[in-house]
């Protein structure tokens, strides 16, 4: 009785192990659970910024309004007949 009990209490230890510790073990499936949701908030990152590159493509692409826009603020390009003034902080 005393090795059955010996044996049990032995493979009761492994397959703790096994369930704590092991390669499929409860940690490893909680550290595969935080990268999958770290990868989720990346992807919704990327896709939010996809999102805004597809509206100022569509802008660009549809009025010459954003060119303009694009021009005056990244070039500094005026229309004949303006005033440029340029305001130090």
């Amino acid at each position: 009785m005393k090795i059955l009990s010996g044996f049990l209490l032995l493979a009761l230890l492994v397959l703790q192990h096994q369930l704590w510790l092991g390669e499929d073990s409860v940690r490893a499936l909680r550290l595969l659970q935080a990268d999958v949701q770290a990868r989720r908030d990346a992807n919704e990152q990327l896709e939010q910024r996809n999102y805004e590159v597809q509206v100022e493509i569509l802008d660009l692409k549809n009025g010459l309004e954003a060119v303009e826009e694009r021009a005056r603020s990244e070039l500094g390009m005026i229309e004949p007949g303006e005033t440029f003034y340029l305001i130090i902080d």
